[in-house]
This record gives structure tokens, C-alpha cells and sequence, in this order.
């Protein structure tokens, strides 16, 4: 069985902001390993944080980094491009929503803003090998999303055309990130087109079971599907590289559902929760990782309608700490001593 899981780390992307310690990457590492964390993870689109372009062009730049991090006993784990992403593959409907993800070169104009963000994960696939990094955490983008409900019924081919074009824009990525010794997490996510189990293995079978392609588990995301999150980890396990421990809290009631009736987020029947105050089974979850023997790390991604995020930060380390399962290397048993093979034949009446 593999090493434990480490943790616990932190994703910067719902902290970081304009005053300190939250401005720079030094003081939101102090902020973070103050909190009892061990690991960040960094957005790589955020200038206050990280330069994109300079780690994937400077080693020195990523030494300067790690050093900063390593000084308040922190370790970068992973970086983010979900943003980035996301602009992969946009579906029309959603352009001008997902222009403010892009530089403001490229705003209305959705085939360069496509071609940049294709640059951005390729910069970060030279970043990650920089930095050292083996997992990388990022969204699919969606051109299938619009038509997830059958209705009208969709045309012979859509679904499928549309998971064609998805993995030929990510292939050329996926290798690339080979060839940084890198996984492509992907957060199955709704809004993405690889939102479970079943289009992850669509997508999956068109790249061609491509060996960098991997999996960024959340399971608040499957709680509000409503999809088994335990047995998703008995199935995909072996291509789960990546985790945020996220939590959710589902309450459907006479007038809401799974689609929660386009309310806001405080008035969802399915809401993200600060962790430890939503419904998400984290003792089962660290018991599948520690069986299975996942060794990457255990990353805090604070979402919540109704706690300060904070309260969240200084809550959730330890509470993932509380989780984390410390592997035994030997069986409860074995005080009680082996037995020999010619005794197993003489138990068994074997001559």
C-alpha cells in the first residue's frame, strides 16, 4: 500500500484579494501555514500570487517560489487553471459570461480568446515541471453543457460531436503535460462537460485512455448530483491524482430539487458548506483514499453561502487533519504469530 495522504493544504483562489496577508505570495504562505497548513495551491491566473509566464520560462523564478513557501514550512502542491480551462472549449451561449475569464484583447472574440487559453495550459505544463509538480488541477470547458436535459430531443450525433471536438482540443495538452511528467486533473464538475462518471469516460475513451489523463475528486459536486461519491472512488481510483475537500448539503423539499429552481446560492436545495457543516461523508472518503492508496494531497477549497471564509480557512485545517488516515504497516493480527506451510496442508488434510 501507497504512502498516506498528505495534507493539509489550501487553495488560494477563494482568499486571495487586495490587502494583506492576501496580496502576495509570502504573506498569504505566512496567513496559510499560521493556520496549520502544509501545502498551497495556487491559481495561476492570479497576478498578486504567481506569474504564469515566468515559472513556465524561469527555474530560477520557481526556486525563488518554493523557497518562499518552504520558509513557512509550506509546499506548493499543485497549480490551478480552471479559469483557463474552462475557455478550452465555451459554448456560444456562454461567450460573453466567460470573456471576463480572458484577457480584455480577446473579449468577443471567442477562436483567440480559445487559442489563449490553450497557450495558458501549455505554459503551465513547462510551470509544473519547473516547479517539480506531478498533478495539475484545471475544468474540461463545456460545448455540450447547453443540451444536458433531452429536450427538445437532441439531434442524431450532437453529444457525440461535441466530445469529439473536446478531445481533440485537449490532446495536444495532455501531451504536453506528458511530457512535463504531469497529471490533468479534471474537476468533474456541472458545467463542464465532464461533470461524472459517464461523460469523464467518454471523454476518456476519445483521448484514448491517454495516461495523463486524470481526476481532481470533489465530492460536493457529486453529492448535489446526487451520484454515489464513495463508489465513484471504487471505480476511478486509479485515475483520481488529485482532491479538494469540499463539502455540500442537498435538501430538497416540495418545490426544489437537484436543479434547485434557479434560486441563488443561499436559497439552493443543494448549497456548498463549509466543511463539517454539510453532508458530505469525509470519514468514509479518507478510508476509501487510505485503501486504495492515494499519497497525493488533501486540498481545502472553501465555498460556502453562509460562513466567513475566514472562519472556513481556520476550521478546515483542522478538520481535514482529523481525517486523514495515518496507513498501519502491518495487520491488527499479527501478535498472534504465522503458520507454516506444512501446517496449512495438515489443517486442510492435505498429505
Amino acid at each position: 500500500m501507497a504512502s498516506n495522504v498528505r495534507g493539509p493544504a489550501i487553495f488560494l483562489a477563494q482568499f486571495a484579494g487586495d490587502a494583506t496577508p492576501f496580496n502576495s505570495f509570502d504573506a498569504i504562505c505566512g496567513w496559510a501555514a499560521g493556520l496549520g497548513y502544509k501545502g498551497v495551491q495556487i491559481p495561476s491566473w492570479d497576478a498578486r500570487l504567481f506569474d504564469l509566464a515566468k515559472a513556465a520560462d524561469s527555474k530560477a523564478y520557481c526556486e525563488e517560489l518554493a523557497g518562499i513557501a518552504n520558509r513557512h514550512g509550506i509546499t506548493i502542491t499543485e497549480l490551478s487553471t480552471h479559469l483557463q480551462g474552462q475557455l478550452v472549449a465555451v459554448h456560444p451561449a456562454y461567450d460573453e459570461a466567460f470573456d471576463a475569464f480572458a484577457p480584455a484583447a480577446v473579449h468577443g472574440r471567442p477562436r483567440e480568446r480559445q487559442k489563449w487559453a490553450v497557450d495558458q495550459l501549455m505554459l503551465a505544463a513547462k510551470a509544473s515541471a519547473n516547479l517539480g509538480l506531478h498533478a495539475h488541477v484545471t475544468f474540461s470547458g463545456a460545448l455540450a453543457w447547453p443540451f444536458l436535459y433531452p429536450w427538445p430531443p437532441r439531434a442524431p450525433g450532437l453529444i457525440e460531436t461535441a466530445f469529439d471536438e473536446l478531445a481533440r482540443r485537449w490532446r495536444p495538452i495532455l501531451n504536453a503535460f506528458d511530457e512535463a511528467d504531469c497529471f490533468v486533473c479534471f474537476e468533474i464538475h456541472p458545467g463542464e462537460d465532464l461533470f461524472d462518471g459517464a461523460t469523464f469516460d467518454m471523454f476518456l475513451e476519445r483521448v484514448r485512455n491517454h495516461p495523463r489523463c486524470a481526476i481532481n475528486y470533489d465530492p460536493s459536486h457529486f453529492l448535489l448530483q446526487q451520484l454515489d461519491y464513495l463508489a465513484f472512488i471504487d471505480i476511478y481510483h486509479e485515475r483520481i491524482k488529485a482532491m479538494h475537500v469540499k463539502d455540500a448539503e442537498f435538501n430538497p423539499d416540495g418545490r426544489q430539487g437537484v436543479y434547485s429552481g434557479l434560486q441563488p446560492w443561499i436559497n439552493r436545495a443543494g448549497r456548498f458548506r463549509s466543511l463539517g457543516d454539510g453532508q458530505v461523508d469525509f470519514s468514509a472518503i479518507f478510508s476509501k483514499m487510505a485503501k486504495y492508496g492515494y499519497d497525493s494531497w488533501a486540498v481545502l477549497e472553501w465555498e460556502c453561502c453562509l460562513k466567513h471564509p475566514e472562519d472556513g480557512a481556520r476550521e478546515g485545517a483542522e478538520f481535514i487533519r482529523q481525517h486523514m488516515i495515518r496507513v498501519t504497516p502491518r495487520s491488527f493480527e499479527d501478535f498472534i504469530g504465522g503458520t507454516d506451510k506444512r501446517a496449512v496442508k495438515r489443517m486442510l488434510g492435505i498429505r
